[in-house]
């Protein structure tokens, strides 16, 4: 039998679904993040749930800390008209944040109000993570965590890379073009093209499969265990006053569990002939162990419910990276929809998946606490 056809065995869940409407309308694109919290506010006191906005705009239910249920609020922009549609599994709702990650947040609000476990939902993920940033100084580590992030409803995702972000600056003296010294532009090119050179084969990169015994079977190493860099803006020409030529490159850095940010630092200062570079933000990649008691529950839960388990890796980072950097604890992240939709046009959710996910959440909270 297929996931759908699993996932549709089950009654809608309107309460769910109805929660998951109001928060998809109401627009929550970093920082503001406001009027969507208050949604959840209502929800939570609606249930004669105790929760609080604190200071830097998190969502705070606390509860049975035997597990903390926790996701993001905030969006990346983009204006996708809310709409329920009927599509090839039946009804789908359409519009920004649906899967990423207010699908998740729902799901794990309404599992929380129903089973009496701990429930937080952070801002600034999609930025700068400063809500889980303040939430770890904030308060003390809950015996497990579950992040809200899609991962489909048989998904179980125990792994992010880190990422490392800096500013590269590079100033010359301005002169002819004829001259054949570089000039500061020619020096950030030359700096990025040796650490894309560095990071893009052998050790640290798209390694031949007799140099490194972790490849997949057509021989080229996973994304997950490589690093990749990728620049995200640059600006560069004649300064104000015309006597020199500057030059800025924003780059950001994936970084795999092997790694620490520090490796890569020193790997890509190693290529550093001209110029600076500051890091501007730096944060570590995790991988959870698949024999922890909440990956554990979620194997039994998404079985009980007619699912087949997949443990996931994923690319990029997510606030499960700065909660396993603080707390020392088991942890995963789980969610209804298909992450390839994050931040698309067409981001749209499947009900059937927010349905069973909320089940299988129900099913976890139950067995941990």
């Amino acid at each position: 039998m297929s996931e759908t056809a699993r996932g549709s065995a089950l009654a809608p869940d309107t309460e769910a679904r109805d929660l998951l409407e109001e928060l998809v309308s109401t627009a929550s694109p970093t920082p503001e993040e406001d009027e969507c919290a208050a949604v959840l506010v209502d929800f939570f006191e609606s249930h004669g749930r105790d929760v609080f906005v604190d200071a830097i705009g998190n969502v705070r239910a606390p509860a049975d800390d035997s597990v903390l249920y926790t996701s993001h609020i905030d969006t990346v922009p983009g204006d996708i008209p809310v709409r329920i549609e009927d599509g090839d599994h039946g009804p789908e709702l359409w519009g920004r944040g649906s899967v990423d990650a207010k699908g998740p947040l729902a799901a794990l609000a309404v599992a929380a109000v129903r089973t009496g476990v701990s429930f937080v939902g952070v801002v600034g993920e999609e930025v700068d993570s400063r809500g889980a940033r303040h939430l770890v100084e904030e308060r003390a580590p809950p015996d497990a965590v579950v992040n809200g992030e899609p991962s489909g409803t048989n998904g179980i995702t125990l792994g992010y890379r880190g990422i490392l972000s800096g500013t590269y600056l590079c100033t010359s003296e301005s002169g002819h073009t004829s001259r054949p010294e570089n000039n500061a532009i020619q020096n950030a090119i030359g700096w990025w093209s040796a650490v894309e050179a560095c990071f893009a084969g052998g050790e640290y990169g798209l390694a031949p499969k007799e140099q490194r015994g972790e490849a997949d079977s057509d021989g080229e190493v996973p994304i997950f265990e490589q690093v990749t860099p990728k620049p995200t803006s640059i600006e560069g020409g004649i300064t104000e006053d015309g006597l020199a030529v500057e030059t800025t490159l924003d780059v950001q850095l994936r970084v795999p569990p092997r790694y620490s940010t520090e490796d890569i630092k020193e790997l890509a200062a190693g290529e550093l002939e001209a110029g600076t570079v500051t890091w501007t933000d730096s944060v570590e990649p995790t991988m959870q162990s698949p024999r922890t008691p909440v990956a554990r529950a979620f194997r039994v839960a998404i079985r009980a419910a007619g699912g087949d388990p997949r443990l996931l890796r994923k690319t990029g980072t997510a606030d499960m990276n700065i909660y396993a950097g603080a707390w020392d604890c088991p942890m995963v992240t789980y969610g209804p929809g298909d992450s390839d939709l994050d931040h698309a046009p067409n981001e749209h959710l499947e009900l059937h998946e927010l349905d069973r996910a909320v089940a299988v959440l129900e099913a976890v909270a139950a067995d941990l606490t």
